[in-house]
Order: C-alpha cells, then sequence, then structure tokens
C-alpha cells in the first residue's frame, strides 16, 4: 500500500475529532490518528483565542484540535524501554500537513530507526508558538504517560506491556522551539531527552537549551537560515560557547558529513534552504534521525511483515 491510500484513509480524521483512534499501515508502518486529553489544546490561556500582529485566531478554529499522530516504522521491536522523536510543528500548520509536506513519515522510516514518532497538534493554522499544557510542570510526563498508553492498546501491546520511556528526542521546526524549552525546563522527563533539533527555531530561549546540553551525554542541533529571524540568536549562542571554551561544530548543511554529525554533540548548521522548507529538502530530518541515539529496527522482522 502506498503512502498516499495512508493519507486517503487518515486525512479525514486528522482534520475532526475522533472518539477511538484510527490507524492505518502503508509500506512504511502503522500510523496512527487520535486525540490526547493530555495535547497541548485545548488549554484555558486561548479560551478566548489570539491576537498577533493584528489578526485574530478564534478559539474554536485554532485551539481545540487535540490530534496526536504517532507513526511504528515497520520492523519496529518492542521491549521494556521505548525511545520516541517528538516533532512540534510551527506557525500557520497542522499534523495533516506538516506530515505530507514535511514527509517526516517517509524520512523517518528511511532512517531506520527503532523509534516511535510523536507529532502534536499545536495551534492550529495559527501564528502563535504557546504550547498549551504541554508549558506547564509536568505536562510533557502526562503526554507521554498517554503516548504509552495508546500503544499499549495497539498491536504491540504485548512487547510493551511492561515498557517505560527510554531515549527521547525533541523535533521542533520554526516557532515549535518554545514548547521545546518549556519541556526541557519543567516538563517532567528532562533526564530521558537525549537529544534536541532545531529546524530555523532559535528564536528565542536559548538559556534553556544551554542549561540542558551541559550534560555531556546530550546533542544539540541548530539548523538556521540567514533570513529566518534565527540567526541573530545562533550567532550570539556560539560567541557564548567560544567565550566559554565549549568546543562546538559550525558547517553548512547539507556539506556536513554523516561521520561528522555523529562524531560531534553540539552542532550549528548553516542552511541555504526556505524557512519553511528546511525539514525536508535535504532530508534532513532523515540524517539527523540517523546518526541519532537511536537504535536500528529490525530488517529481519521488516521483511517478515510484507
Amino acid at each position: 500500500m502506498r503512502c498516499w491510500v495512508l493519507w486517503a484513509l487518515l486525512l479525514p480524521a486528522m482534520t475532526r475529532a475522533v472518539d477511538q483512534p484510527r490507524d492505518a499501515r502503508s509500506d512504511f508502518g502503522r500510523l496512527i490518528v487520535t486525540q490526547f486529553v493530555s495535547a497541548p489544546f485545548p488549554h484555558p490561556a486561548r479560551a478566548q483565542g489570539h491576537t498577533w500582529s493584528g489578526k485574530f485566531f478564534p478559539a474554536d478554529q485554532h485551539y481545540q484540535d487535540s490530534t496526536v499522530a504517532l507513526f511504528i516504522p515497520r520492523g519496529f521491536r518492542g521491549g521494556r524501554t521505548v525511545d520516541a522523536v517528538v516533532h512540534f510543528h510551527g506557525w500557520g500548520n497542522h499534523v495533516a500537513r506538516v506530515l505530507r509536506e514535511h514527509r517526516l513519515i517517509e524520512q523517518f522510516a528511511a532512517s531506520g530507526r527503532n523509534a516511535v514518532l510523536i507529532v502534536p497538534q499545536g495551534p492550529r493554522d495559527a501564528s502563535d508558538s504557546f504550547g498549551g499544557k504541554l508549558e506547564e510542570e509536568g505536562g510533557f510526563r502526562r503526554f507521554m504517560d498517554e503516548a504509552l498508553r495508546v500503544l499499549q492498546g495497539g498491536p504491540e501491546r504485548r512487547a510493551l506491556r511492561k515498557a517505560s520511556w527510554g531515549r527521547i528526542i525533541l523535533s521542533g521546526h520554526s516557532g515549535g522551539y518554545r514548547v521545546i524549552a518549556c519541556i526541557l525546563d519543567r516538563g517532567g522527563l528532562t533526564d530521558r531527552v537525549r537529544e534536541v533539533w532545531l529546524f530555523d527555531g532559535l528564536y528565542a530561549r536559548s538559556d534553556s537549551f544551554a542549561r540542558w546540553f551541559r550534560n555531556p551525554a546530550t546533542r544539540f542541533i541548530n539548523l538556521y537560515t540567514e533570513d529566518g529571524g534565527t540567526k541573530d540568536d545562533t550567532d550570539a549562542l556560539m560567541a557564548e560557547l567560544r567565550r566559554e571554551g565549549v568546543p562546538f561544530f559550525a558547517g553548512n548543511d547539507p556539506d556536513v558529513t554523516t561521520a561528522q554529525l555523529r562524531e560531534h554533540r553540539l552542532l550549528f548548521l548553516f542552511t541555504a534552504v526556505n524557512h519553511h522548507n528546511v525539514v525536508h529538502t535535504h532530508e534532513a530530518f532523515r540524517r539527523f534521525s540517523e546518526t541519532s541515539c537511536l537504535g536500528k529496527v529490525s530488517r529481519r522482522r521488516a521483511a517478515l511483515k510484507r
């Protein structure tokens, strides 16, 4: 079954509330689309909507969607711990579009990582970086607990019956940086977060990221552009690290090699790609996944499932 068939099955469920999880299979794996109680929205802080630069975003259109998509790649192996990549979209987007246009499922499946990809709905099609319930104390832990319960209710339930979360990677495009910073500060699972990837998203909160990556067991990748609004903060953070004598890698994407991505713990990568296309144009999401701390899927299991 090709990916377009998967979208045809699940896109209707991703544009409205559903009572039960919807899932479909493809050559890539299994995609679940459901609603979470612990999802970022709705949230009291946006009960009256939100205004940005003179434009009003009413709550009923932009802050009522509790959709979460979970993708389990073909060949996935369950166990006592489960690894995850949690991706946060930026302004003016929603789950169905970001999966489709940024090719997250295709890239993650191609990386061959034995982990679950989770994509929650943020402010839907709004100019807003607010992370809703995931900005609250322990909010991310509650979200991930609910995600694990969803997985334990599916075909993987036997293998995941006694599982807990293992390594977690937080990935964010553009305005997705803010919720990641809040998760690192007070989300409740900071000790499990091994990597952070920012796709042209370092607009602020550099101190939150810097506090977190003082842990030598972490990896931080900041992909930035000339005109996306992140260059000044990126230059300032690199200058601070130089003053402190903290080593890091600075280079151009996609010239950075697989070996360099694996070798270095702090990476600042400049790209000439347009801000809206940084996640997928050079398959940065796949390359970051391939070189991450995550283990590989079982190719034998994947072949048996075909």
